[in-house]
């Protein structure tokens, strides 16, 4: 097949069987849409492209930069095609979270700005977030910037009703799946995909969202869909939890029993549809038909398996890993409320160690505060945190998750009194209580 263009080759990808003896599912034929063959690797091509296409022959005469609040697979599609059109790409983000994404984006020459802030997503009502501020300067009309604005922008969601899902349909011979799965991020696939299927038919829609204190690259977690501006509660049916030792088990029989190099958003799809699809009753004789996305390839996330799942690569695994901790221990901590912890502060002098991104904490933190990344404090865990175990430790993070199972870690590790900050450094705030810059 001839094309004149790469960007004539976004789209079109295949739809693949799952052969029964994998999935274990009675009555249900499973499809995986594998976008992770879009010629820059990921669902993101078809809304990045849609997204720029109309727009690049202005932003080459204005000199304008392209511009996307995102450090994965959108950022990705993006400098590819602003490299094409002779343009510069800048992703802006809290926190690259995904080292081989990062590598990549600067070998296709694009420029990453971290900008700090309280959390790790973008809260459009908080006007005191650098990355707020950096927003709401690239939504005004400015000729300088090729904005996309992934999170908001109603042509993200159009490229996949008017393309993928009606694609879906086609290689189903014309017929509508009983039931679509997918991994909410920015959540134009899903509620584009949803829109146009459920235009031709009924369709059960179900979402999934990555667990509230865990993380799976490009997917949300349920408290933070709130945040993204194309997310519509009524698209789906049904919204289910993954974890990411969950994910990767997901993506470990896509990888290993069907020769489908997806990653861990794939395979926390493929992880949720088998759950969910598992509860479904199929009349004798009767089947039903089930679709989710494979969204990209697992190349690009080994750190992140090395990281959760060191045994798969060979290397030991991690005696204590804040993944291993049990709720039992979670229950054991003891989290306080912002008044708890000011007086604790001020009675006990505990380190305060802020678990955020380095970029969050030198934007805000609390005095006195010591900042260990999550990553890093997890990796200090297996030799020990150079914290004396008799010394009070109080955990701090974005909203109080993470915090919780790390001060169960520190526990567990033998230190006397660590707790966590209910609410994390958001909670702190909005109580009116002191936070500096570094």
């Amino acid at each position: 097949m001839r094309y004149e263009s790469i960007t004539d080759a976004i789209g079109g990808t295949p739809l693949v069987a799952i052969p029964p003896e994998v999935h274990g599912l009675v009555g249900i034929d499973l499809y995986a849409k594998l976008e992770m063959l879009n010629p820059f690797g990921s669902v993101k091509d078809r809304a990045a492209w849609n997204m720029a296409r109309e727009r690049l022959d202005d932003a080459r005469r204005d000199a304008a930069a392209v511009v996307e609040l995102s450090s994965g697979n959108t950022a990705k599609a993006l400098a590819v095609i602003a490299g094409m059109h002779g343009l510069p790409f800048r992703s802006v983000t809290n926190r690259m979270k995904v080292p081989e994404i990062k590598d990549l984006l600067l070998l296709l020459g694009a420029q990453i700005e971290e900008l700090p802030g309280q959390t790790e997503c973008l809260d459009p009502t908080d006007t005191e977030e650098p990355l707020t501020r950096m927003y709401r300067r690239l939504t005004e009309e400015r000729s300088e910037f090729l904005h996309t604005d992934q999170y908001f922008n109603p042509l993200n969601r159009q490229a996949h009703q008017d393309a993928t899902g009606p694609e879906i349909v086609a290689d189903l011979d014309g017929r509508v799946p009983d039931y679509f799965i997918a991994c909410v991020g920015t959540a134009g696939s899903s509620t584009g995909v949803a829109r146009a299927l459920r235009a031709r038919g009924a369709v059960g829609v179900w979402g999934v969202v990555a667990d509230r204190s865990d993380f799976i690259p490009g997917i949300r977690t349920a408290d933070e869909l709130t945040e993204v501006g194309l997310f519509d509660p009524d698209t789906f049916d049904r919204i289910d939890s993954v974890t990411s030792q969950q994910a990767i088990d997901g993506m470990l029989v896509l990888n290993r029993r069907c020769g489908i190099l997806g990653g861990p958003t794939a395979g926390a799809a493929y992880f949720a549809a088998v759950r969910a699809l598992g509860e479904v009753e199929v009349a004798p004789g009767e089947r039903k038909t089930a679709v989710f996305i494979v969204c990209d390839r697992v190349e690009s996330y080994m750190s992140y398996v090395r990281q959760r799942r060191p045994e798969l690569l060979q290397r030991p695994a991690r005696a204590n890993d804040v993944r291993t901790v049990s709720e039992d221990e979670v229950a054991q901590v003891r989290s306080l409320s912002v008044a708890e912890a000011a007086e604790w502060i001020e009675r006990e002098r505990p380190v305060v160690i802020d678990l955020r991104g380095s970029f969050a904490f030198r934007a805000l933190h609390l005095a006195g505060s010591i900042n260990i990344v999550d990553e890093v404090f997890g990796e200090l865990a297996q030799d020990g945190i150079p914290v004396s175990p008799q010394q009070p430790v109080l955990l701090v993070c974005p909203v109080g998750e993470q915090s919780l199972r790390y001060a169960a870690l520190l526990k567990r590790l033998g230190h006397r009194d660590a707790r966590s900050l209910a609410g994390g450094v958001v909670a702190w705030r909005d109580a009116g209580q002191r936070l500096v810059s570094a």
